[in-house]
């Protein structure tokens, strides 16, 4: 299997776990970075061994990159995904895949028209507690599903993150960051979503920030800060979702689906490893997790999507996966500002289980 080179844009902080996946597993390279301020970019190449320092321009029109990775703030996936397809480089962006249904729309049908595949974050569904809950989705431990419910709230980023700016901005908000790593949990063990319905609200029109280095700035909010939707998934099952930057404290359950026999605790969806619970007939039990997998190990996207290029490997968190979740998504927060139900227009199928032993084992 021949190595597939990456271009990493976006040396931020969260670029760590793909320089390291990249030095960790065989099949990757990263050749070049980019980044807005160069500094940053020379660092992460000096940090890893990368060989080369470029512009965004001139990485995403290299014909040596294989997979142009984008991990810049979300407004502008959009744009840099398709400026990459339009080079002829395949491209994996972290979430959400882009900020409106419209550029959403562009990135595939620019994929499409150039034979290519975009992957999306987030990746974690690959990982050993996910996998497993859907391992007993599959044997019928809890009968049929019936119901599910995502719950996630704080009171925002700005509490610990450095530039909590893009939290708040278009892109940002409770649902976008956090929704997409519940939704494609729940769209990859249970189907896809046929219709959705929203309320959304927020509860500041600015935010002060108490974490260093920017103590005591404001900043602007331009985005529902907290959401809620219901979700009918086409198998018949029906969701509740709760994303909120407005909650100083929750005991409300996190993650859970219902089934005609009993409830499925599922894992931390922002994780790839934990043991999910089954409770039946009163009963709850710890589900022994035997797969053989990496457990945290973010950046197991690309490997997906290295494989999805080398052989027939079926890609799992693809463009078309990103899409149904971004008009999850957007469809909540249309949904509240009309006061009525949207019909979704996506429907991916739903991947394979993951094999046991991905990703070393194929």
């Amino acid at each position: 299997m021949d190595r597939v080179t990456l271009g990493i844009v976006g040396c931020g902080t969260i670029s760590d776990v793909y320089f390291e996946a990249a030095n960790e597993f065989d099949v990757l390279e990263t050749a070049a970075c980019a980044d807005l301020e160069t500094d940053r970019a020379e660092a992460k190449a000096d940090e890893y061994g990368v060989p080369t320092v470029a512009t965004t321009e001139e990485l995403l029109a290299d014909p040596a990159i294989d997979v142009a990775v984008i991990l810049t703030p979300p407004s502008t996936h959009g744009d840099l995904l398709v400026r990459a397809l339009e080079s002829d480089t395949h491209a994996y962006t972290e979430k959400p895949l882009a900020t409106s249904m419209a550029e959403g729309r562009e990135i595939l049908r620019t994929a499409n028209e150039n034979d290519l595949l975009v992957g999306s974050a987030p990746d974690t569904v690959l990982g050993t507690g996910l996998q497993t809950c859907r391992d007993v989705l599959e044997a019928g431990q809890i009968g049929e599903p019936v119901g599910a419910v995502a719950s996630w709230a704080n009171h925002g980023h700005e509490h610990w993150h450095p530039n909590p700016d893009l939290y708040y901005q278009e892109g940002g908000g409770p649902l976008f960051d956090m929704g997409p790593y519940y939704l494609t949990a729940l769209v990859g063990l249970l189907g896809p979503v046929s219709a959705v319905a929203g309320a959304t609200h927020a509860a500041f029109t600015e935010r002060t920030i108490t974490s260093d280095p920017r103590q005591g700035e404001t900043i602007d909010v331009d985005v529902p800060t907290h959401e809620t939707g219901t979700l009918t998934f086409e198998n018949g099952t029906t969701g509740t979702l709760l994303m909120s930057f407005d909650v100083w404290e929750s005991t409300v359950t996190g993650f859970e689906i219902y089934g005609t026999e009993g409830t499925l605790e599922l894992t931390n969806p922002n994780r790839f490893d934990g043991a999910p619970r089954v409770h039946v007939n009163g009963q709850a039990h710890e589900v022994s997790v035997t797969r053989d997998q990496p457990g945290q190990q973010r950046g197991l996207g690309l490997l997906d999507l290295a494989y999805a290029l080398e052989t027939d490997w079926e890609h799992w968190t693809s463009a078309e996966l990103g899409l149904h979740v971004l008009e999850i998504m957007a469809g909540i927060r249309d949904s509240g500002d009309a006061n009525e139900y949207v019909e979704l227009s996506t429907a991916p199928k739903r991947p394979p289980s993951v094999p046991d032993g991905f990703p070393n084992e194929l």
